[in-house]
């Protein structure tokens, strides 16, 4: 035993070796000392220059990758956790995680290092996307991204579920922004128009020449270049507010709408939109015109500001008093923003400290939750320390112990087109056929072709006590490419229509589902994971010491239940009971 635990730990020892030499393709990294004239009268790194070293870092990557020219098409949402101060070096690194048709995913990392202590510390993270130019008529084709180390697979991965999430962002952004979705007005938030100052007075607007320093080598405007202007006009309508240097902690997801080239006058506003005790969301537009044509839009974003006190910590602000009609929408439409910005950061960063796990569901947050229930199911499949805990006729269990938690994972190859195994084991009406632990299950809410809420009752382990039941979010992906499974990540949610009774005790589902990949056209290696929560442990405890068969019997009932019905070829149909 003690000679199978030694060649495990030297073949993961000798994996993480290879990791550590290889180095992607496509991996760009810039390294820059701070000096006097990249930071602001504090001393610190001016986040516009900042943002210039990412977008060229990224931009490179990407045209490493693509084999001609790329333009920034659009990026994720920014957090800056700390500021830079002069001497210090900021180290970027960028490379493609995925590509698609013609665009493809730059992955951003920024580091900070203090050449005096050799300490080092994370700055931010950021995921943009860039598509590619050809110099003729001809569109490009990428070449598709070969994942080699555990981090990469992770990244391609969840890359696909991102676009995802960005394809549909501005449709949920539009929806939530809908003045019929509005569930306060000015005149509701009681402001005491003493203290109230007026948002006018916010008010920023400044032009700009581009010039051939400007530009990149495609001789449009750089993109980095124009997110520099913004962030300094958003920064001095953020000063006038509070008379005091602001600090920014984060940029909104946005889009370039088209392209500037050298000789255009860009006409950059910011306004502060709104305050919410610690922090203020300003709103930045940038237009171009050249001679007498009409104003383009180039950009838009919002960014959140606040101003830290001599110890760091966020001050109060003052609250606004947004002008008629068009203070008024940027006013509600800031809360609207808010709360997204808080759906994106908490749900995405799949954190289970900083939210709970049965996060109240609405549509607005749809498209996160999803995020995070299916990055969560693949990032939890792309561990690399599973430990095999037993065998018997070709289905496997391993376990892991990762964080205080228990997570397990079920496998067996089968012969079964991977295609027709995922559609039987995404309806999770028919569970209960080979599942004893599924007694009932209800279809809640179908939210569309590949999200289900249902309602799961599972029987009660001791004698005489109330039975389980969960409402847990079904969320089904095919794969884009041949790197992928086919996917079928559960977690939890909380419905405001269906609370917690009397009948039974609630439990959560923290992250499990199937992950199903085609080994040939008619054999499927099927996987089920469960990271396991107090309400899920004692089901499998026993199994899991291998004091029972239960386990066992359960998979082999998968196996024949899909044997059963392999040769249906009836479209997926969610079903209740």
């Amino acid at each position: 035993m003690a000679s199978e635990s030694h060649f495990k730990e030297s073949l993961h020892n000798l994996y993480l070796e290879d990791e550590k030499h290889h180095r992607n393709p496509s991996e760009v990294k810039m390294s820059q000392i701070v000096l006097p004239c990249h930071a602001n009268h504090c001393g610190e790194l001016s986040i516009g220059q900042l943002l210039k070293w990412m977008d060229c870092t990224a931009c490179l990557s990407a045209e490493r990758h693509a084999g001609c020219p790329c333009v920034t098409a659009s990026v994720d949402d920014i957090y800056f956790k700390h500021t830079i101060s002069v001497g210090q070096v900021v180290n970027i690194k960028a490379k493609v995680n995925r590509a698609f048709n013609s665009s493809m995913e730059v992955g951003i990392e920024v580091r900070c290092e203090d050449l005096y202590s050799g300490h080092h510390w994370s700055i931010c993270q950021a995921f943009a996307t860039f598509v590619a130019k050809h110099t003729d008529a001809n569109k490009v084709q990428l070449k598709q991204v070969v994942p080699c180390t555990h981090q990469e697979h992770v990244e391609h991965s969840l890359a696909a579920e991102r676009r995802r999430m960005r394809l549909i962002h501005h449709d949920i952004m539009q929806d939530l922004l809908n003045p019929k979705n509005f569930q306060r007005s000015v005149s509701e938030e009681n402001l005491d128009e003493d203290e109230a100052l007026p948002t006018e007075r916010t008010r920023v607007e400044s032009v700009e020449l581009v010039l051939p320093p400007h530009a990149n080598h495609q001789v449009n405007t750089f993109g980095g270049q124009i997110m520099a202007w913004m962030e300094n006009v958003a920064t001095i309508a953020a000063s006038r507010l509070c008379n005091a240097h602001p600090t920014l902690r984060t940029i909104d997801m946005f889009h370039f709408r088209g392209p500037s080239q050298v000789g255009d006058r860009l006409i950059l506003k910011a306004i502060v939109n709104n305050t919410f005790k610690n922090s203020m969301e300003v709103g930045v537009c940038a237009e171009a015109y050249y001679g007498d044509e009409p104003l383009r839009h180039i950009n838009s974003a919002f960014m959140t500001f606040e101003v830290l006190d001599e110890k760091g910590r966020p001050r109060p602000l003052p609250p606004i008093k947004p002008e008629p009609q068009e203070g008024q929408r940027r006013y509600q439409e800031a809360l609207a923003r808010k709360k997204i910005r808080l759906d994106r950061k908490y749900i995405i960063s799949c954190k289970q400290t900083e939210v709970p796990l049965s996060v109240p569901w609405d549509p607005s947050n749809q498209v996160y939750l999803s995020y995070n229930n299916v990055s969560a199911l693949k990032m939890l499949a792309a561990k690399n320390n599973w430990d095999l805990s037993s065998k018997k006729n070709n289905v496997s269990l391993y376990t892991m112990e990762e964080s205080q938690s228990l997570c397990f994972r079920v496998e067996f190859e089968m012969e079964i087109p991977a295609q027709r195994a995922f559609i039987l084991l995404s309806d999770l009406g028919r569970r209960h056929e080979w599942d004893q632990h599924y007694t009932l299950c209800k279809l809640l809410i179908r939210v569309d072709e590949d999200d289900f809420i249902y309602q799961v009752v599972t029987p009660s382990i001791s004698k005489g006590g109330k039975d389980q039941d969960f409402i847990l979010l079904a969320s089904r992906r095919p794969p884009c490419d041949s790197w992928d499974p086919y996917v079928i990540a559960l977690r939890s949610v909380a419905l405001p229509t269906h609370p917690c009774t009397e009948e039974f005790h609630r439990g959560e589902v923290v992250c499990a589902g199937f992950t199903i990949y085609e080994v040939s056209k008619s054999v499927s290696k099927i996987s089920y994971y469960n990271q396991a929560s107090p309400e899920v442990l004692p089901y499998i405890s026993t199994d899991i010491a291998g004091l029972s068969s239960s386990f066992y019997s359960i998979f082999c009932a998968c196996r024949q239940y899909l044997l059963d019905n392999i040769v249906s070829t009836s479209a997926f149909t969610p079903s209740t009971l």
